[in-house]
Parts: structure tokens; C-alpha cells; sequence
């Protein structure tokens, strides 16, 4: 039976803070035995970590998660989650009827890992190696933007020490100085299937943290005394901080304490009884520890002053990455609106970002997940953050793109230098396989503009876009087809030549569209009229064109596209009319071989994706 509750508000004693680690042990036990799955022993191990954090350390109102001057608590070890929701229990939020009846259970909001269906979880984890990265866009919000004193504080497995999407975090937390920034490293040495890569050796990880710049703190994870002492001295110091702390994997019962195997397996009733009788028998403890003082700092709400996008005379030949840039630093005006790149921003044109609002630019070099990580942490904290590189190298940060969705985060990626028509860097430059990863991606814009004014229309929308959204752009200079007060929106397309007498649509986007009108221009020549769709909203697609294209051309439509035949532009309009409502007699033209170097020109021929070879797909319907 549990104890009558007992409360404890603001910094908790020492004692205290005993009681409550032995109680997040207990109820990490009791919540993964009654759902019959979870990660108790891995949450055992960090109980003292978290149980003098929570209570004497981090500043958080917990009935006020929005309040910005709160400090921010990410578990990058997400398969901990018995703990964390042990701890919503002892700080008042989640009840033990919830905690024994809603965790990994069907509807319910304990999920597996956690996620910001709580609204004192910022961000999604589970996948390793992500928390830690997140919290860098996090801090750097804190230091170079909101200027507001809360800290960032992340529970670290020692087996996503392994992860290099960790070691971009400790090297960009270093560039940055993210003095907000404290890692709390839980070495208890097992892993999923045995002792992890250096098991207990301390001082190799402090070594290896230490050549990244951080500050280190050795402590064994199950001293009270040694854990508050070093929180207080990671608190003072002007750069990050990592605690490395020596824990053991089911502390606390000693029959699973230190053993292999018990990685990812609930107690079974009979040892959860003598776990918990172990450990003192249930308790009801209530704790909260501090709370950000009404006198700090809250950053104001950002301006949002009307937005003046460039704008360019019909015919002009414009790159859409460099239209993409000089559209972002117009949209910039907005104080939200921040941009980072992967060091390739006089490619992606973000340097023209980087000249109108330097504050709001940040630098990430060649870490593609940690961009892509750092952009989800500035939208924790209300940022609209833009992240752009070549498209083929979003491809590394595919796991950080999926796990955004998770954790509802709203960023806009930019993939510039796609499909073969960047012509002679070679395939390992060219993005083949972008449209498809993007359209994968839960809730997931995706927009491949085809000229200037289509890009810079674009991008003002992604601005206010939920969710992950992903431009595609194209490295080579085209001209401009549409007029400045031309609107645009996700979900539409603009059908560039219409008559009474089409007989084939041409579908085309990026440089496709262009090869696609060249190719009508022959057909005209020759007496036959097509119809062509600029398709620039990939998904959400524009069915009702589509629909109403095919019934007019009796179903014959050619789709062309510089990308691997799968999960682009073609599966796009085959989901749009493949429900048999509409007749249907579709060629569609993808770079189908491995190209290699070459001019535009020449690989777009080598795809069979130019002009020349949408013409004769026409053809080809028409018999």
C-alpha cells in the first residue's frame, strides 16, 4: 500500500531527494510490469540523476509548460520513459491511475517513447542520438536569440555515445559556446545485448568530450551529494557542460542490478513485488523543485511586418536556388524567421539570408543531421526556421526529417543542386531519390518550383507552413514564365497551354516544365496540340487539374521528372488518377540508368527526360 502523500515545493533536502529517486524506481517498475513491455532497468539507473535534478535544480512550472523562461529537460535516451513519467507523477501532472493504466497503451498519451502529445515533452526521442543534437537548436535559441537565461538540460545514454549525430552536437555546442547547455551522461555500461563500446571507463568518454570543448564532470551517478555538487558547479560555467556519471543498469534491486539481459523487459509481477519491497515499498511522494523567477526575462512576441518579395521581368534566366535565397532574406523582415545551412550557402544562395540578418543565420558546416536537429530545437522555441543544402545530402539527415514529424515540429528544408541537370559533378552530387524520401515524411509538403517567381512565392508560404515542408530547387539559370502578382499556394499547379483541341498533357516540373513546353513547340509544329501542367506541388497534389486534364486528352498524359522513377512525381499523379475514375494511358519518363558526368543537356538526353523524348512519349499515346 502506498504512503500517505507528502509534498515538498521549491529545493528539496537531500533526503528528500533520496526518497523521490527511490519512488521513480518504484514507479518505473510498477508502470512497465503493468503495461508488460518497457525499459525499467535503463530508467533504474538514472533515477538519482533525474531525482536531483528535478528537485533542486531545474526551474520549471510545471502547471505553466509555455512559460518560456522555464529551462528544458530532454530525455536523448527516450527508451527511458518509465522514468520520466514516474517523475510527471511525483511533480503533480500525471496521476497513478494514468501512469499505471496509460502507459504504452493503445489512445493513450504515456507512448513508448515520448512525445509532445505531453506538453512538457519538446521533442520526440527514442531514435538515439537525436536529443542531444535537438537541444543544440534549443540552446542556440536561448543564447543567440531569446537571450534568456534557461538551460537545457539532456539525458544521454552511453550507447548513443557511439552515434556520430552525437559528436556533430558536442562540436557545435562547443563552436556556439552554449553555456545553457548540460549533458547528463548515463553510463551504466550495458547495452541492448551486452556491455556497450567502452562499458565503464569514464575517463575515455571525459576525453573524448573534452577534444569537442566541453567542460566534464566525473561523478558517480548514485551519490546524491556528488550529483548536486556537480549540477551546481555545470550551472557556473560559460560553456557547455557534460556530467559523465557512473550508474548501474537496475540499480536498486538486486537481482537484475548489473546483470545482461534485462534490456528492454518489464519485470515479470512476482520480481516487480520484490523489487519494489527492496526498495522500500510504494510511495506517494510529491516533489517540485524550483521555479523561473517572475523577474526574468520573457522574450516579446516577434514582429511580422508585411513581406516584399523580389521580383523578375518574364523571360529573365534565374536559378530557383538563387531566387530561393533572395526570397528567404526578404521573408527574413519577419523576426522569426531564422535560416541555417550545411556550408554551402553561396550554392544554396542562404548567404543572401546570411547579408540581410547575420543574427539570425546560423552556420552548421558539413552536419547535415544537426542542421536538420538544430532547425527542430529553434522551432521548440517558436522560431520558423529554414535549413537548406544540396538535396542529395538531406538524404544523412533522413532519420532527423522523420523524427521531426513525430515530434510535430515545424521546419522548411531547402535541396538545392537536384536530379541530373547539375550536369558534370556526377551522380553523387545529384538528388535521385529526394521527392520520394520527402512525400514519405508524415504530413509532409514538398514543392519543386520551375521558375523564379514560382520559388519566391513559395518560400513566403512555407513560412507559415505546419509541419516538415521541402522545396526542391535547380541549380541551372531558366527563364522566368510568370508575372509578379502570379499567385501560388501547396496543393496547386498552373496549366501553362490549354485549348479545346488538346489532345496529350505534358507533365513537368523544375526543369522538366521547361523540357515539357519545348516539347509542345515541336508537337505544335507538327499539328498536335498538348496541354501542360507545371505540377509544383508535389503533395498535396493538384487532383482536380490532373482530373480534369486526363478526361480532356482521353487519359493520355505524359509525367516527366529528373529523379529515380520511384516515389516522385510520377507516383504522384498515378495516386492523383490511379482510382479508375478517370480513363488513363500515362508514359512517364525517369532517369532510369545511373548517369555520370556530363553537360545538362547531354544527361537530360542520356535520362530520356528531355524535350525530344517527352515529344515522342506523345507521340508514342497517339498512335
Amino acid at each position: 500500500m502506498a504512503s500517505p502523500v507528502s509534498e515538498a515545493v521549491g529545493v528539496a533536502d537531500l533526503e528528500t531527494v533520496r526518497e523521490l529517486a527511490r519512488q521513480l524506481r518504484v514507479d518505473s517498475i510498477r508502470s512497465s510490469t503493468s503495461a508488460g513491455s518497457g525499459h525499467p532497468t535503463s530508467s533504474m539507473s538514472a533515477a538519482d540523476l533525474l531525482a536531483v535534478l528535478v528537485a533542486r535544480h531545474l526551474r520549471y512550472d510545471w502547471d505553466n509548460p509555455g512559460d518560456p523562461a522555464n529551462d528544458h529537460l530532454i530525455f536523448s535516451k527516450g527508451h527511458a520513459s518509465p522514468l520520466l513519467y514516474a517523475i510527471y507523477k511525483a511533480v503533480g501532472v500525471v496521476t497513478d491511475e494514468e501512469l499505471m493504466t496509460g502507459y504504452r497503451r493503445f489512445g493513450q498519451r504515456l507512448q513508448g517513447h515520448p512525445t509532445p502529445i505531453l506538453p512538457w515533452v519538446d521533442v520526440a526521442t527514442g531514435s538515439l542520438g537525436q536529443g542531444l543534437p535537438d537541444a543544440v537548436g534549443v540552446g542556440l535559441a536561448g543564447k543567440y536569440l531569446d537571450k534568456s537565461p534557461y538551460r537545457v538540460w539532456v539525458l544521454c545514454g552511453d550507447s548513443e555515445m557511439a552515434e556520430g549525430s552525437m559528436w556533430e552536437a558536442f562540436d557545435k555546442a562547443s563552436y556556439y559556446q552554449l553555456s545553457n547547455l548540460i549533458a547528463v551522461v548515463d553510463v551504466n555500461r550495458l547495452g541492448q545485448r551486452g556491455e556497450t563500446e567502452l562499458g565503464w571507463n569514464l575517463d575515455a568518454y571525459a576525453a573524448r568530450v573534452r577534444a569537442f570543448g566541453w567542460k566534464t564532470i566525473e561523478v558517480d551517478g548514485h551519490d546524491v551529494d556528488a550529483i548536486d555538487a556537480a549540477y551546481t558547479e555545470a550551472d557556473g560555467f560559460d560553456g557547455p557542460v557534460a556530467i559523465i556519471a557512473r550508474t548501474v543498469k537496475g540499480d536498486g534491486f538486486s537481482e537484475i542490478a548489473d546483470k545482461d539481459g534485462w534490456h528492454g523487459k518489464p519485470l515479470p509481477a512476482d520480481m516487480a513485488a520484490r523489487a519494489i519491497a527492496e526498495l522500500g515499498g510504494e510511495r506517494d511522494l510529491r516533489v517540485r523543485g524550483p521555479v523561473p523567477a517572475a523577474s526574468l526575462p520573457r522574450p516579446a512576441p516577434h514582429a511580422r511586418p508585411a513581406v516584399t518579395l523580389p521580383t523578375w521581368e518574364v523571360g529573365a534566366k534565374v536559378a530557383t536556388r538563387k531566387a530561393y535565397g533572395q526570397a528567404l532574406a526578404a521573408v527574413g523582415a519577419r523576426g522569426d524567421v531564422v535560416a541555417l545551412d550545411a556550408e554551402v550557402s553561396n550554392s544554396t544562395h542562404a548567404e543572401d539570408f546570411k547579408a540581410a540578418h547575420p543574427d539570425r543565420f546560423f552556420e552548421i558546416f558539413i552536419a547535415e543531421q544537426q542542421m536538420v536537429a538544430a532547425a527542430v530545437g529553434l522551432s521548440v522555441r517558436g522560431y520558423v526556421p529554414f535549413a537548406s543544402t544540396f538535396a542529395a545530402f538531406l538524404s544523412r539527415a533522413y532519420d532527423f526529417i522523420r523524427m521531426a514529424a513525430i515530434s510535430q515540429a515545424d521546419i522548411r528544408l531547402s535541396g538545392s543542386h537536384a536530379g541530373v541537370e547539375i550536369g558534370a559533378d556526377g551522380p553523387s552530387q545529384m538528388a535521385l531519390e529526394d521527392l520520394a524520401m520527402m512525400r514519405a515524411v508524415d504530413g509532409s509538403t514538398v514543392l519543386y518550383p520551375s521558375d523564379a517567381t514560382s520559388a519566391a512565392a513559395l518560400v513566403a508560404a512555407m513560412a507559415d507552413l505546419p509541419g516538415i515542408s521541402y522545396l526542391r530547387t535547380t541549380r541551372g539559370a531558366y527563364p522566368v514564365l510568370y508575372g509578379p502578382d502570379e499567385p501560388f499556394a501547396p496543393g496547386g499547379s498552373k496549366v501553362l497551354r490549354r485549348s479545346d483541341t488538346d489532345v496529350v498533357t505534358l507533365v513537368g516540373a523544375g526543369i522538366t516544365l521547361h523540357e515539357a513546353l519545348a516539347a509542345a513547340d515541336a508537337l505544335a509544329a507538327e499539328g498536335v496540340s498538348a496541354r501542360v501542367i507545371d505540377l509544383y506541388s508535389v503533395k498535396p497534389v493538384d487532383k482536380a487539374t490532373l482530373v480534369e486534364a486526363a478526361n480532356a486528352t482521353a487519359g493520355r498524359i505524359v509525367v516527366a521528372e529528373d529523379h529515380w522513377p520511384e516515389g516522385g512525381l510520377g507516383g504522384a499523379v498515378l495516386e492523383a488518377l490511379g482510382d479508375g475514375d478517370v480513363p488513363l494511358r500515362l508514359r512517364h519518363l525517369a532517369v532510369r540508368e545511373l548517369p555520370g558526368s556530363g553537360t545538362a543537356e547531354e544527361l537530360l538526353d542520356f535520362a530520356g527526360i528531355s524535350a525530344r523524348h517527352i515529344a515522342d512519349a506523345a507521340r508514342g499515346l497517339l498512335g
